[in-house]
């Protein structure tokens, strides 16, 4: 059975317009009553990054969320909001971004992710035991709910790099540091993630996206005008790579996707209702500048590393040494040295965790001086 993935138009975020568009992304795939039976405990999951304003594009719109919590009321289940930051800040974040406000307006709990449950996958695949907070392996229904949005480890994250928001923060570092510099090792942990998890529903925020050197506020808002809808968050990031143009090589997860044959990769298998790829694609959606996988001898690798690959470096006037790139990086390369931030390059992994924690938008990728030459 071929995959399904809708697409609506959605100009803005006003609340009736935005409700009406999930609805209809929905109703092709049974409505939401083919989710959610009167009962279920739901765990809505958006994207929550980081304390942004919902205007940055760094974070599920509160609209979008507020919209399904009340559709899944309307079908007489019990909604949750939740997700497990990497910084630990989930109070301010659900503040600054709207959720706390959403849940406060609907009654619903807005919970963060913690106690972790071992989950122990079948022998075949590459991580044998996977950690998720019990909240997710418990929750009867699980409605994904992210944002589109290019990201700088990833190239993309859009339904599958979202579930990682199931891992419990302080152990989201772990994850990078076993990964190091290997995009493709990493990608696969997110598409085995994925597949444990296995989301009900996902309904993706492409109403404003984001584009360049996200998902942090290095990113740039992008209006995009898209909901999107599927069963299959895989064949909705295929789709949506589509709409903005990318490549298929370029996505680490939909290669790992792919060669773990999870999900739908292949364009020409997935059914398309509402809108057509076509008219909605996005002229010239500015991707990020990707660092690539380095193998070979270390010394060769840290010779590429340091003058052949994109690193973090801040902008000194935007820097407010708030200290969040040091406490997240999980290598520990970032120190503070007569109030100025110091990178130890030799031992950075490029996860750019720094990169998307920053508030101020002061970390950004840069190619070194070698690499601007050779490009």
């Amino acid at each position: 059975m071929a995959s399904e993935v809708t697409l609506q138009r959605c100009a803005d975020y006003d609340p009736a317009n935005v409700k009406k568009s999930i609805q209809r992304a929905i109703e092709p795939l049974g409505g939401i009553s083919n989710f959610v039976k009167p009962g279920d405990s739901v765990l809505l999951k958006p994207n929550m990054l980081a304390p942004a304003s919902p205007e940055k594009a760094v974070t599920t719109h509160p609209a979008v969320v507020r919209a399904v919590a009340e559709m899944v009321m309307e079908a007489g289940a019990k909604p949750f909001i939740a997700d497990s930051p990497a910084i630990p800040a989930f109070k301010k974040i659900a503040r600054d971004t709207g959720l706390a406000d959403v849940a406060a307006r609907l009654g619903i709990p807005i919970v963060e992710l913690k106690d972790s449950a071992e989950y122990t996958q079948e022998e075949h695949r590459l991580f044998r035991i996977l950690e998720i907070s019990r909240h997710a392996v418990e929750a009867d229904r699980i409605i994904n709910l992210p944002k589109f949005k290019t990201h700088v480890q990833m190239f993309l994250t859009a339904g599958v790099k979202n579930v990682f928001g199931c891992v419990v923060g302080v152990r989201k570092a772990r994850w990078h540091f076993k990964a190091g510099i290997d995009r493709a090792f990493f990608a696969r942990m997110l598409v085995e993630l994925y597949d444990t998890v296995s989301p009900d529903l996902t309904i993706l925020d492409a109403i404003v996206g984001m584009e360049g050197d996200g998902p942090g506020t290095s990113g740039k808002p992008r209006q995009c005008g898209i909901i999107s809808a599927s069963t299959d968050a895989v064949a909705m990031d295929r789709v949506m790579l589509e709409i903005a143009g990318g490549k298929p090589g370029d996505f680490y997860i939909m290669q790992a996707a792919r060669d773990m044959n999870i999900g739908e990769t292949d364009l020409s298998r997935i059914t398309i209702h509402g809108e057509s790829i076509d008219f909605l694609r996005l002229k010239d959606f500015v991707f990020p500048k990707m660092v690539r996988v380095v193998t070979g001898p270390k010394i060769v690798q840290r010779v590429i590393l340091n003058h052949f690959t994109t690193k973090p470096v801040e902008d000194r006037e935007k820097c407010t040494l708030c200290k969040r790139c040091v406490e997240i990086c999980p290598t520990e390369i970032i120190s503070i040295k007569n109030e100025r931030l110091v990178f130890n390059y030799d031992q950075c992994i490029r996860c750019f965790c720094c990169v998307e924690v920053c508030p101020e938008g002061a970390m950004k990728p840069t190619a070194p001086f070698l690499l601007r030459i050779v490009s």
